[in-house]
């Protein structure tokens, strides 16, 4: 019994030892290659000296031998500014930008991790970047995975505080680190053209006043520094949430923004009250689009809109406590795809503020929901002295039929049929793609929205710079003019 159980210990033993034996063993064939997950690691486009996020990929092998690399490197060192960590060994500059005897066993698979930091190129436009990640093997077979990238040359604000008048204007990209606060004695222009890229939380906050100068072919546009893409169908560009968007305090008046595109916000334009009888905000022309909060918030104060977009939001897309807001030709749509709880395109209220007046003319109400509209009225029977007014003339709304005797405040307004189906209201646009976030607003061409105008009340400009034959850079500012009206 003890001789045949010796005998099966040492045959154990026998085993064990040609299997670690096998397993310490490397191929030196120039045919055992290793299997990577990307040939090529694309940054896309970044801001030069500011780091990238980081990207990675998988390394296997799949050939059946334990593979060892005599060594990995950067081929162009750190000259261009790619920093690499191979399966927990950095590649910087106290190992010459390398690392040796990485092993990489049979059906195993090791990580490589890459950021970037890119120099300088002193050009106006992004220029092409790349360098290559060189795995030399123990056959001296060498393999790579290239890195790509854009590089930009960007201009960076940080904390930046305005006290006195101030105009920013600049062709190259401009950076926001911190945010910037605008003095209560103080005017901020912003000239056509600029683009202004905000990092993280930080947003506009206006104590003074406001100036965006955009024009039909030089917009002003407000958005999120990140340039990259969180999925390779979802640039981070169409994601909300990406920077804290702009404040006009209690303080501020006169703020005037035309040609403006406001997009990738929490909250995309928030309005604090202030004095009714003085102009606060007029808005033209612009849009504000895919915010995680409210794109147009405004608070017991006097407001301008005109040939505007307001669209997709997680709060609603015009939201007005009180005050007096005049709304013409503009297009409020909820087509929000993040999440299901949203608000709805227009909500309006003399709740905790009276509605002095809200006139809304040549505007369309739509989205996904039954009913994309709320009105708040202040309970008289709680002793609420409030007013509560307001009109829409010329404008087609997804909402309900009113039966009440508000009903006469509703003149010539169509009512799209809340038993349509949910996609009913995109039919009036060009493109509306919630599985990519791809949408265009431009109204389609079999839209009741055009020719839906009153000629009396539809702004100058429509009549004056809009051809049906030319598609403007906004999908509001075509909006409900057709041919046959153009004229009158």
């Amino acid at each position: 019994m003890k001789s045949k159980f010796f005998t099966y210990f040492i045959l154990a033993t026998t085993i064990q030892l040609c299997a670690c034996e096998d397993d310490e063993t490397f191929s030196t064939s120039p045919s055992d290659m290793l299997t990577f997950s990307t040939d090529t690691v694309r940054m896309d486009t970044v801001f030069s000296t500011v780091p990238s996020s980081t990207r990675y990929f998988w390394v296997y092998n799949k050939s059946g031998e334990n593979l060892r690399c005599k060594n990995v490197r950067l081929e162009n060192g750190n000259q261009i500014g790619f920093r690499v960590n191979v399966d927990g060994a950095y590649l910087g500059a106290t190992s010459g930008y390398q690392v040796n005897d990485i092993e990489v066993r049979d059906k195993d698979s090791i990580r490589v991790f890459v950021e970037l930091t890119s120099p300088n190129n002193y050009g106006n436009k992004p220029t092409e970047i790349e360098d290559n990640i060189i795995f030399s093997l123990e056959s001296g077979r060498q393999q790579k995975v290239n890195l790509n990238a854009f590089s930009w040359d960007a201009t960076m604000f940080r904390n930046m505080k305005i006290d006195k008048d101030t105009i920013i204007s600049s062709s190259k990209p401009i950076v926001v680190y911190g945010g910037i606060d605008v003095a209560e004695n103080a005017t901020l222009t912003i000239g056509k053209g600029t683009t202004l890229y905000f990092h993280g939380n930080a947003g506009i906050n206006v104590h003074g006043t406001l100036v965006c100068q955009g024009t039909a072919n030089e917009t002003v546009t407000l958005r999120g520094d990140r340039l990259d893409r969180m999925f390779d169908y979802l640039p981070y560009d169409n994601v909300s949430g990406q920077w804290n968007g702009i404040r006009l305090t209690c303080a501020s008046y006169g703020n005037h923004l035309t040609h403006t595109d406001i997009h990738g916000t929490f909250d995309g334009l928030k309005v604090d009250s202030s004095d009714v009888s003085r102009l606060k905000l007029t808005i033209e022309n612009s849009t504000i689009h895919n915010c995680q909060g409210t794109a147009l918030d405004i608070t017991n104060s006097f407001c301008v809109i005109s040939n505007c977009q307001l669209t997709n939001t997680l709060g609603n897309c015009l939201n007005i406590e009180g005050g007096r807001v005049e709304m013409n030709n503009s297009t409020l749509a909820q087509f929000y795809p993040f999440d299901s709880n949203r608000g709805v395109a227009l909500r309006f209220s003399g709740v905790k503020h009276p509605l002095q007046s809200f006139v809304c003319t040549n505007s369309l109400v739509t989205g996904y929901a039954d009913d994309e509209m709320s009105g708040l009225r202040p309970d008289k029977a709680a002793g609420s002295s409030n007013d509560f007014n307001y009109t829409f003339s010329d404008c087609i709304m997804r909402t309900v039929k009113d039966t009440t005797e508000d009903s006469v405040r509703f003149v010539n307004v169509t009512l799209e049929n809340p038993k349509d189906t949910a996609d009913a209201g995109a039919k009036h646009f060009v493109k509306i793609d919630s599985d990519n976030q791809s949408y265009d607003f431009h109204l389609a061409e079999t839209s009741k929205a055009i020719g839906a105008a009153n000629p009396v009340t539809a702004t100058k400009e429509d009549h004056d710079s809009k051809k049906r034959d030319e598609k403007p850079d906004i999908g509001a500012y075509e909006f409900f003019i057709s041919d046959d009206k153009k004229d009158q």
